[in-house]
């Protein structure tokens, strides 16, 4: 059972935030709609406008830049896609005055931050927040998983448990099921969580598409998010999913972007490198927050656990989750891609590359011990790669971690959170 104690759950990336608003004037927090970006940002500020209020936001319609100046300083600016207008408004007050602290916008329906529709570039720097990681909610404190892997060793891979208390398969998919949306964690029963997970994909589909001006059909757009949640973590030709949804490929593209910016989909790069051929470029598609996965299919964990193969996809799209939410707090500051060669005949779940194209592989197996066989792909990779490759690991749901071969560990997936 999870459970938080306290009023407040440190988040990796506070740190970050502290740091760098007592630095700079304007911060943008984004991430998926409900992952606790408003308690996060409120820490470090005097007043809270809610931009999605309809008489606040009326007046910052008429005049943002009015509207801003009387607001108390450092503020947070929530929800800031309600009235984007708000953007332009806190550029020229940054532009007047440039002294550090003052401004912290929230928003989870994002903007193409590379185009003319963000008016603050250079002005607001932003900071990506995701759901609640296993690290977070049971308070364990260490260093990052991320950055343990850039110097890998069997001590650097140690679970997070005993060998008596190790967590099983069935754990981990509960941990995969319950996801990072605080609501869902502090659900009092599965039944609460269930059916908040539901109403979260129904807000998605029937209002949060709507905040982006945008006009998808959501029986289209509801098979698509299907076809994607069956497919999550795999490398899938945008035909299959396109097929799949009944409809075209460029409706399919739009509904990648769409989901894209409502940060429910990660299309994770495929990595490359002139030193191998034959790499494929497909991205691989992951929802962001696993428990969307049976949200979506309508399923429970006891429906995930029959089906071998969803459980496969569950554990690895539940790794990328807490993967993807250190990134912007590791010192390391590798990236997130995925490795693959055409037809398969060679591929690595993850794979993090740090500063200077050096790489740690990972894989992901649904079994509880491995050997030297289960980490074939990441040999091959660090034969390939020589010195540059640092490390690889084979996380599994059994107890122990052991050595396989030379920079290549099996390790269980607590060692996340270790």
């Amino acid at each position: 059972m999870i459970v938080i104690m306290g009023d407040y759950v440190p988040r990796l990336v506070d740190p970050l935030l502290d740091a760098l608003f007592q630095d700079l004037p304007a911060l943008g927090i984004t991430g998926p709609r409900a992952t606790g970006k408003t308690t996060t940002a409120a820490r470090l500020v005097k007043d809270v406008v809610h931009l999605d209020d309809e008489l606040v936001g009326g007046l910052f319609a008429a005049n943002p830049d009015a509207a801003l100046g009387q607001v108390r300083e450092p503020a947070l600016l929530d929800e800031w896609q309600a009235q984007p207008g708000v953007l332009g408004a806190v550029k020229r007050s940054v532009d007047a005055e440039p002294r550090p602290g003052r401004f912290i916008l929230t928003g989870s329906a994002g903007i193409d931050l590379t185009t003319r529709q963000w008016p603050a570039t250079g002005r607001v720097v932003n900071v990506p927040l995701f759901g609640l990681t296993v690290r977070e909610i049971l308070s364990r404190p260490g260093e990052l998983f991320s950055d343990r892997l850039a110097a890998a060793s069997l001590d650097a891979l140690r679970p997070a448990h005993g060998l008596t208390d190790a967590p099983t398969i069935v754990d981990y998919i509960r941990w995969a099921t319950t996801g990072g949306f605080p609501d869902s964690v502090l659900a009092r029963s599965d039944l609460a969580r269930l059916h908040w997970l539901a109403d979260y994909v129904e807000h998605l589909l029937q209002r949060d598409v709507f905040l982006l001006d945008i006009q998808p059909d959501t029986r289209r757009l509801r098979a698509y998010l299907t076809a994607l949640a069956t497919n999550t973590a795999n490398v899938v030709e945008a035909q299959t999913l396109f097929q799949a949804a009944g409809i075209s490929r460029k409706t399919a593209a739009a509904y990648d972007d769409i989901l894209q910016r409502l940060y429910v989909l990660d299309l994770v790069p495929a990595w490359w490198t002139s030193r191998l051929s034959r790499l494929t470029q497909i991205p691989k598609r992951h929802v962001i927050d696993p428990a969307l996965v049976p949200a979506v299919l309508r399923l429970d964990s006891a429906g995930i656990l029959r089906n071998a193969r969803l459980v496969g996809q569950l554990l690895e799209t539940f790794v990328a989750a807490q993967i993807r939410s250190e990134l912007a707090a590791s010192r390391t500051r590798p990236t997130l891609y995925h490795l693959r060669e055409q037809a398969g005949r060679h591929e690595v779940d993850l794979v993090l590359e740090y500063p200077l194209g050096q790489v740690a592989g990972i894989e992901v197996k649904a079994a509880g011990t491995v050997d030297e066989s289960d980490a074939r792909h990441l040999l091959w990779l660090r034969d390939k790669l020589g010195d540059d490759f640092l490390g690889g690991v084979v996380l599994h749901t059994g107890p122990g971690s052991t050595t396989l071969s030379d920079r290549v560990y099996a390790a269980p997936i607590s060692t996340i959170w270790a």
